[in-house]
Parts: structure tokens; sequence; C-alpha cells
């Protein structure tokens, strides 16, 4: 366990341990929360594997099974993980124009209204 340790990036090792910190603070409801999330994740990538697995047609034998489950799930981060940094760049992207609709429309919200006089 130690040589695991030891083989992960520093960034690796300081996230693992603010999550170990972040887990020890929590309730045991809440324990009970990210284990079903974990489940719920680890079940869903399981079946889209054995369909990946499915869809390509492959007879694989147990090891060359695992072989692809393992780059499919490798890919498949790879692509999750590009995707998220693209929806972040649209959205700051997008934000400043929002912001200035809203500056905008909070100007107009925010203006004294005069009364007209009645004579």
């Amino acid at each position: 366990m130690r040589e695991r340790w030891m083989a992960m990036p520093p960034a690796a090792r300081q996230n693992f341990q603010r999550n170990a910190e972040r887990w020890l603070r929590m309730s045991p409801a809440e324990r009970n929360v990210m284990r079903q999330r974990e489940n719920l994740r680890r079940e869903t990538i399981r079946r889209e594997t054995d369909a990946a697995v499915r869809d390509s047609g492959l007879h694989l034998n147990p090891q060359e099974r695992a072989q692809f489950e393992s780059r499919y799930i490798q890919e498949r981060q790879k692509v999750e993980r590009t995707l998220r940094q693209q929806i972040e760049a649209e959205r700051q992207q997008q934000l400043p124009e929002l912001i200035r609709q809203l500056k905008k429309s909070s100007r107009l919200i925010n203006q004294p209204r005069v009364r007209p006089q009645n004579r």
C-alpha cells in the first residue's frame, strides 16, 4: 500500500488526503449517500462497459475482456474530462454577456419612478 501511495503524484496524494479528511467529517447519513452515489456510478459504468463489449462484436476471453473494460473506462474518463473542460470554457465565454444583461435589467428595476403630478 505504501508503494502505491509513494507512486502517486504529489497533487494526487494531496487530493486523496483532502477527500479522506472530508470523509471523516461527514455524518453517517452523508457517508451512506456518498456510498450509494458511488455504487450507482459503478453500476452505470459496468452496464455501459458491457454494452460497449457487446456492441464491439468482439469475442473476448476473461483476460481480454478485463483489458478492454479497463481501456474503455480510461478513454471514457478522458472524453468526460474533455467535455467538462469544453462546458466550462463555454460557460466562461457566456458569463460576461449574462452579467451585462442582468446589470442592464437591474438598472431598469432600480431606477426611481417619477409619478405624474395631478393638477
